[in-house]
This record gives C-alpha cells, sequence and structure tokens, in this order.
C-alpha cells in the first residue's frame, strides 16, 4: 500500500471532511491536491455499502483515528462525500 498523507490535523470532533471517492480505483490511495480537496481511491466495489466502508477505514487511517469516529454525512451513494469527526 502507498504512503498515506499526513490528514492528523483534521481528527478535530466536528470537523467535516469532503472527499471524492473512486470506487473500484485499481488500489487504495489517499491524495490530496493543490485546493486541499482530498481524493480517495479505493478497491471496493460500490455495492452494499463497501466502497463507503473502505474509504472510512482508509480516512481514518490517514488521520490517525478510528473508523468508529468517522461518521458519513453526505452523500452515501454519490461520489462526493462528506465525513464528520466524532
Amino acid at each position: 500500500m502507498s504512503k498515506l498523507p499526513d490528514l492528523t490535523a483534521r481528527a478535530v470532533p466536528g470537523q467535516r471532511i469532503a472527499v471524492r471517492v473512486t470506487p473500484r480505483g485499481g488500489r487504495d490511495a489517499v491524495t490530496v491536491d493543490e485546493a486541499q480537496q482530498v481524493h480517495i481511491r479505493v478497491t471496493a466495489p460500490p455495492e452494499d455499502g463497501k466502497a463507503n466502508a473502505a474509504v472510512r477505514k482508509l480516512l481514518a487511517r490517514a488521520m490517525g483515528i478510528a473508523p468508529s469516529r468517522l461518521t458519513l454525512v453526505g452523500g452515501a451513494t454519490a461520489r462526493d462525500k462528506v465525513f464528520r469527526v466524532d
């Protein structure tokens, strides 16, 4: 697995993190572009919540927190998602 960016500064309770997701992306990866937008690629397919679970787990690892501290609050079936840090 590739090295994840350090997103620990965003791990503040109540913080909302917008992410752009690419399911079936060939490999699991997290990148941050020049505009500080988080992009996450996962190998999981977008069915039965598998991609959402993989995104949550990968984002939590990049932030240095437990996946249970991230709640999907927007975009459950869209590529653009919003997670809240609990």
